[in-house]
């Protein structure tokens, strides 16, 4: 049985923006206010409201356990300009990533990828784990909700090609998650606090070397590693949020419903575009965070130690749709003896933890519970998807508010450089 854990896209892709997005933002504008208004889970069908749903995705089809904590949506592809389009099921909703990442054996569309010069343009996304995603970079039309169209939006194809640089795989031949079955989903949808994926630090317009991790690449083939050569590349070739080319364009709000359990079969919720733009996307949010120039703010818990070494404070946090759990460091909760990704405490374990905004201090306490992961996973004889008990190890300096922390709550994820009207710019998270 696999259960994917901590190495879900989004905890690890925050890593990689982390060096990307320096000099890109963070800072550009502190919001300065709250408004309300109205907003609730539930699975709306407004013009720019897309269903999500909680619900083990396709691994079970795959004879696998269902993707634990995980918000799928089936998102609309289209050959640029045309009414040439593919729906694509089961594309994992990530607030902590930037773009839209499907794979290439999933697409029946005809796609042409960008070129530079005599190659082919490359995407790389490394994880810690030495996993990786590798694909060339395409132009589609993104359709979400009924209205929400981005147009010509860099994508990137997750292929199988064999050229993939060391620089991206870090020699693991066997890291590339290019099927269904490595990846768990179709695909990836990045709707988080960044316009792209990487920003000034990858286009020449801004800098003369690549960044750390070599994202971008020109190849001159598929099959040799050695005809590919690190690249930069202007932002409006680079994989794109595409929000940001919606009518609604400032950020999302994920809605799902408060579980009524610790393990449940499924959740409906909606992704909703756009902030304080229309009367179904009013901020409500009571507890408002911007953020620093990696995109995180603090987190103070007891068993954190900074990145400056202060200990009880995780200065590298976050809040991502696309982790599968409360992901913290911990050494007094033992981990599973088989998942040892997750926390496996003998009984139930309430805790809490203090949010605080990096730039105006603002604080608030968030009180939550961590389970047996081995008791939850094998809980209606594996068949559950939804786990609102689910933890998991993290780094020293970092604290990841996973999917459970968005049940019974409107999570609010504003975009770098939009202005979120009544309230100020992004980046910011809110709830």
């Amino acid at each position: 049985m696999k259960i994917r854990g901590i190495r879900s896209f989004f905890v690890i892709a925050l890593l990689a923006a982390a060096v990307f997005t320096v000099g890109c933002g963070g800072n550009g504008g502190t919001p300065v206010g709250v408004t309300s208004g109205a907003g609730s889970g539930g699975g709306g069908t407004a013009a720019n409201v897309q269903s999500i749903s909680v619900n083990g995705g396709l691994t079970p089809s795959l004879n696998e356990a269902p993707y634990a904590d995980a918000a799928f949506t089936t998102v609309t592809i289209c050959e640029p300009g045309t009414a040439n389009c593919q729906k694509i099921p089961n594309v994992l909703v990530d607030t902590g990533s930037y773009g839209l990442r499907l794979l290439a054996s999933q697409i029946t569309l005809s796609l042409s990828s960008l070129t530079s010069g005599s190659g082919t343009l490359m995407n790389c996304v490394s994880f810690v784990d030495l996993s990786y995603l590798w694909g060339p970079v395409a132009l589609v039309d993104v359709k979400l909700g009924t209205q929400e169209v981005a147009s010509s939006t860099p994508i990137q194809l997750i292929s199988s090609d064999t050229n993939v640089p060391t620089s991206c795989s870090s020699g693991n031949t066997t890291g590339d998650e290019d099927t269904q079955a490595t990846l768990g989903a179709n695909g990836i949808l990045g709707v988080g606090p960044e316009p792209d994926d990487c920003g000034p630090a990858c286009d020449p317009n801004f800098v003369t070397t690549p960044p750390t991790g070599d994202p971008y690449y020109v190849c001159t083939s598929s099959t040799s590693s050695a005809s590919c050569s690190a690249t930069l590349v202007s932002q409006m070739n680079q994989v794109t949020n595409p929000v940001i080319y919606f009518a609604d364009n400032d950020g999302v709000i994920i809605e799902l419903p408060a579980t009524t359990s610790e393990a449940e079969a499924r959740l409906t919720g909606s992704l909703v575009f756009g902030i304080n733009t229309q009367s179904n996307n009013q901020l409500t949010a009571s507890n408002l965070f911007s953020l620093d120039q990696f995109d995180n703010f603090t987190v103070n818990f007891s068993t954190c130690t900074s990145s400056l070494n202060v200990f009880g404070v995780c200065d590298a946090s976050y809040i991502d749709s696309g982790s599968n759990g409360y992901f913290f460091p911990d050494s007094n909760i033992p981990n599973c003896a088989d998942n040892t990704a997750f926390f496996c405490p003998t009984s139930l374990t309430a805790l809490s933890a203090l949010n605080e905004d990096p730039n105006t201090m603002f604080t608030n306490t968030v009180s939550f519970s961590i389970d047996n992961a081995d008791n939850l996973f094998a809980s209606d004889n594996g068949t559950d998807a939804v786990f609102s008990t689910l933890g998991g190890t993290n780094s020293a300096d970092s604290f990841d508010w996973g999917l459970p922390f968005f049940f019974g709550r409107n999570v609010v994820t504003a975009i770098d450089g939009q202005t979120v009207p009544n309230v100020g710019t992004g980046p910011f998270w809110a709830y």
